[in-house]
């Protein structure tokens, strides 16, 4: 569409995986974006199209069906992804975030059971963990985990759930005591089951096909089977897997202000005014090339934290840190995106209109970006 992306990948296997993902991306998802995200429809086909192709497995061990490749890898393919349909790649980064709950903390006998599912595309995933009260705030969450027998009995709202009332499982944070470390439990719950239903899509500004809803809770029985880890140790769970949330939307916003600068790259090229081609003004040239920074450092940040992780470091501060680059130059590069095109930028008949409203709330899930703030601040100080 008007740049290249110049990527030093780790092995064959992982170029040829990223060649599979933007094949994928140019010639089955982006011909169908525009009029999808216009009716806020469920990409199902989409997302059964990434797991029939192995998309939706990388970062996972090949003994449960996964890809067994980097996180680097995996982050580079949501990133190719998001370039062309963001709502996509927010919903396979939290189905991806989904499976790392379990396979990180799960019993032997839940991962045997329910990874291979998760990780072939049989089944999509969702996170249920931000309630009408509980943001940011994890110690906030009052969905209530009731041990009855061989079940426990849900009760509460979770609000916010990418996937809801579209996924096939859910994993659910709820409280089991008032211990404020060691009250939460972390859960798979499977769509069907009995006391749980969803409100309406919320009507957001962007992101229209990640359908987004509440998940309500009225005594719905969860089998104790179906644990993640222990009694207690949801807290835990739930912070272990932010970090690598955070990495998946850092990749997402990338991805976002990828595909706004090779929109605003192209149009440069083609636009005439005052006779002669827009990108040949140097004012113009100035802006892209800032653009085009942008980009390559939210890259360079996402990619850092990323090989981190896969050489078994601590990562969390860089973690933040490429959540808070990405999606405010997410917001630069976009808003700098309709001004290249001018009016033109600002009709729906060009889509960095739809990326402008699409990259605003990666500054605010996952932590907002005030929040990865006093997490890098904290650990700075630490």
């Amino acid at each position: 569409m008007g740049t290249t992306v110049d990527r030093l990948l780790p092995s064959e296997e992982a170029e040829e995986l990223l060649a599979l993902t933007r094949e994928i991306a140019t010639k089955e998802l982006a011909p169908q974006v525009a009029e999808a995200e216009e009716r806020a429809e469920f990409p199902e086909a989409a997302y059964r199209l990434l797991g029939r192709s192995g998309l939706l497995s990388l970062p996972f061990p090949e003994e449960y069906g996964g890809g067994n490749q980097p996180y680097e890898v995996y982050l580079q393919v949501v990133e190719e992804i998001a370039t062309v349909w963001p709502s996509v790649g927010v919903g396979t980064s939290v189905h991806s975030l989904t499976a790392s709950v379990v396979e990180a903390n799960g019993s032997a006998e839940v991962r045997e059971a329910w990874l291979p599912r998760m990780l072939s595309g049989e089944w999509l995933g969702a996170y249920g963990l931000s309630e009408p009260q509980a943001g940011s705030d994890v110690s906030g969450i009052r969905t209530s985990a009731r041990r009855d027998g061989d079940d426990y009995v849900i009760k509460g709202t979770k609000q916010w759930i990418s996937n809801g009332s579209c996924a096939d499982y859910y994993v659910l944070f709820a409280r089991t005591s008032e211990d404020p470390k060691r009250g939460l439990t972390a859960f798979v719950v499977l769509d069907g089951t009995p006391g749980m239903t969803f409100g309406a899509p919320e009507k957001k500004m962007g992101l229209h096909c990640d359908v987004t809803t509440q998940v309500l809770f009225d005594d719905a029985r969860v089998p104790a089977a179906q644990l993640i880890g222990e009694e207690g140790a949801g807290m835990r769970v739930a912070l272990s897997a932010l970090d690598a949330g955070r990495l998946g939307i850092a990749a997402v916003a990338t991805g976002i202000a990828q595909g706004a600068l090779a929109h605003a790259v192209a149009y440069a090229r083609e636009r005439e005014q005052f006779g002669q081609k827009i990108g040949e003004f140097q004012g113009l040239q100035f802006l892209l090339a800032d653009m085009a920074a942008d980009v390559e450092r939210s890259r360079a940040a996402y990619l850092h934290a990323a090989r981190l992780k896969d050489a078994g470091r601590p990562y969390s501060r860089q973690a933040s840190i490429a959540k808070l680059t990405a999606s405010d130059a997410a917001m630069r590069v976009t808003t700098d995106a309709v001004q290249v095109l001018g009016g033109n930028g600002f009709t729906r008949e060009y889509p960095v209109e739809r990326m402008f409203r699409d990259a605003k709330v990666t500054q605010i899930f996952e932590g907002t970006n005030q929040i990865q703030r006093m997490v890098i601040g904290r650990d700075l100080l630490r």
